[in-house]
């Protein structure tokens, strides 16, 4: 069951429960139920059109699910929007950064959106351009940059209000063999430096590791979690 909203500290990252929705009469998740644990790296796992971007859509409230209840750091994503919103740090599939503009401006003015003045955003900006190796191209135009540094430098903006989860979703699409591999160290990296968790949307196998908890979504189920084999519309922890 979902932790009680309101209960930080100990809850998991995230808890997906029962969830299902549907676009008209396509059903694009039934009964999806899974857990990330605090410190974890967990790959969610399936081909295009498996419902990834659609679980990342209702764990950011872009949608509300059918049913089932999603919690973040142990609030509940519709009771408790904007508590469970400020400890989500997303890179998206598209880009949100503007190309025209440099690494500081772009990021001072996401700190902007998340409500951080400019004195503690530079402060911030800087330490999170040192922890993705992008310090020295804070005054360079983001679309300058190649395609592995842009998308660690999504991965900077989405750390800049300190989340307790980030979602990726495909951050790896793209880029080249060693571009991949470069972002995959770093949100390993960050969760083992940085107190932050991680939910990996991907279809490549290849971007798993052995240790790594792992969610299969297939024709709408959650068929694997956490290494363990869950029946189809029940799931696993």
């Amino acid at each position: 069951m979902i932790p009680a909203s309101g209960a930080p500290g100990s809850a998991p990252a995230l808890v997906v429960d029962g969830v299902s929705h549907s676009f008209g009469a396509v059903q694009a998740l039934k009964e999806v139920s899974f857990t990330v644990a605090r410190g974890a790296f967990t790959a969610l796992l399936g081909v295009n059109g498996a419902g990834k971007t659609t679980l990342f859509s209702l764990i950011t409230r872009l949608y509300d699910s059918t049913s089932g209840t999603i919690a973040v750091a142990g609030f509940d994503a519709r009771r408790s929007p904007g508590e469970a919103l400020a400890r989500l740090g997303v890179v998206f599939q598209t880009r949100a950064l503007d190309t025209d503009l440099t690494l500081r401006q772009n990021l001072r003015y996401h700190a902007a959106l998340h409500g951080i003045a400019r004195r503690p955003a530079d402060t911030r900006i800087a330490e999170v351009l040192a922890l993705v190796d992008l310090a020295e191209r804070v005054d360079h135009r983001t679309g300058a940059l190649s395609g592995g540094q842009q998308r660690r430098a999504e991965i900077a903006r989405a750390l800049l209000h300190r989340p307790e989860l980030l979602l990726l979703d495909e951050a790896t699409a793209g880029l080249d063999v060693r571009a991949r591999a470069e972002v995959l160290a770093l949100v390993r990296r960050l969760i083992r430096h940085e107190n932050v968790s991680a939910l990996f949307a991907t279809h490549v196998m290849d971007e798993i590791e052995a240790a790594d908890d792992v969610v299969l979504l297939h024709r709408a189920r959650c068929w694997r979690a956490a290494g363990q084999t869950a029946s189809p519309g029940r799931g696993a922890t």
